[in-house]
């Protein structure tokens, strides 16, 4: 999508869910500066089909894996969403969403080879202690993926196929895709987490 399209999506989502979920704003100055579209509407999606269990929608702390109560993990980088938190968690995902960039910059790169670097390591947390940590990786923004980054979509198309990603979403796929990855996740969690009381869910 490019910034327009997302901004439609958001509202329709905003007005249809009226989440209690935090909606992050973007990192641009003056007229630029408005709720981050994409992450927001993954963040009302998880909200709204998660069945009341918890997520981490921005880990202030890194991606901890533990064994009877021992750390035996931790990643290198924090990520963008944990479900259900950062500690033990059933799904990490990355969000790359560059709406206002006009060039494919070092910034957008990185961002690519910072998920190269987090699969890797889940990958061996998988080989060595037997413990599967779903991630994902969404993008979006037409202009700086299709027409400046046609090779890192190449690079991220590889990480899927390597095994370092278990999917990536491109744009409005998430409105779609999301709300099913959440179901399956809250399966997962049964066995492990509780579902948080009602009342602590304030609709905005």
């Amino acid at each position: 999508m490019n910034v327009s399209e997302a901004k439609k999506a958001f509202n329709t989502l905003k007005k249809k869910l009226r989440p209690a979920c935090p909606i992050p704003m973007n990192k641009q100055k003056g007229k630029k500066k408005t709720p981050a579209y994409f992450t927001g509407m993954i963040n009302m999606l998880i909200e709204a089909n998660a069945a009341n269990y918890p997520c981490d929608y921005d880990p202030k702390v890194l991606t901890t894996i533990t064994k009877q109560g021992f750390p035996v993990r931790t990643l290198a980088r924090r990520i963008d969403g944990a479900f259900p938190a950062p500690v033990n968690p059933i799904a990490i995902w990355e969000i790359k969403e560059y709406y206002y960039t006009t060039t494919f910059g070092s910034r957008v790169a990185d961002g690519v080879y910072e998920s190269l670097l987090d699969g890797m390591e889940i990958e061996d947390l998988k080989l060595n202690e037997d413990i599967d940590v779903k991630h994902y990786l969404m993008v979006d923004a037409y202009y700086t993926w299709w027409e400046c980054g046609c090779s890192y979509l190449c690079r991220i198309v590889d990480m899927l196929h390597m095994g370092y990603i278990d999917e990536v979403l491109f744009g409005r796929e998430v409105i779609k895709r999301v709300p099913e990855l959440a179901k399956e996740w809250t399966k997962l969690a049964r066995k492990n987490y509780k579902p948080m009381p009602q009342n602590k869910r304030k609709r905005k």
